[in-house]
């Protein structure tokens, strides 16, 4: 029998910019876009302590092997406070390990932690790979369209 691995997160600190951005470059490649000057100003945010954010690097085996970013908010429709998980990213050599579903597991206690009603997250609709292991967790598409514009 095989057990999923358990990822450690590990909060990130002013100290950790460098490392933050190197992997949330890698993740936005892989998305098919570059990170932007404003991800960039959003990553020195998050290191440096925005209430608005928390983010952590998933660590396994002693090694950074990912990072997660998880934005809270508020939703009548839900109840009050709800959350985002706006970057869960896993190095390839560290996929299929079990890791990402973990990641998420502890994420989700997190959220219930700050009181979060709804957790929400998006998915790039060329991975297939990302929309199964969201659906294991629970996550659907619902009725509605995610939709935004850019305000600066």
């Amino acid at each position: 029998m095989t057990t999923r691995a358990m990822p450690v997160l590990q909060p990130v600190t002013q100290d950790d910019v460098e490392a933050l951005l190197a992997m949330a470059r890698a993740f936005h490649a892989e998305d098919g876009h570059a990170l932007s000057e404003a991800g960039t100003r959003a990553v020195h945010a998050v290191c440096a302590g925005d209430p608005m954010a928390a983010a952590w690097f998933l660590c396994a085996d002693g090694a950074r092997v990912g990072y997660a970013v998880l934005t809270f908010g508020f939703s009548i429709e839900h109840g009050g406070r709800d959350g985002f998980i706006d970057d869960l990213y896993l190095l390839p050599p560290a996929r299929g390990r079990g890791l990402g579903i973990a990641a998420l597991a502890l994420l989700e206690q997190i959220a219930a932690e700050h009181g979060v009603q709804a957790l929400h997250l998006e998915v790039a609709r060329d991975n297939a790979r990302a929309e199964a292991l969201y659906r294991s967790r629970g996550y659907g598409v619902t009725d509605r369209k995610l939709m935004s514009r850019r305000l600066s």
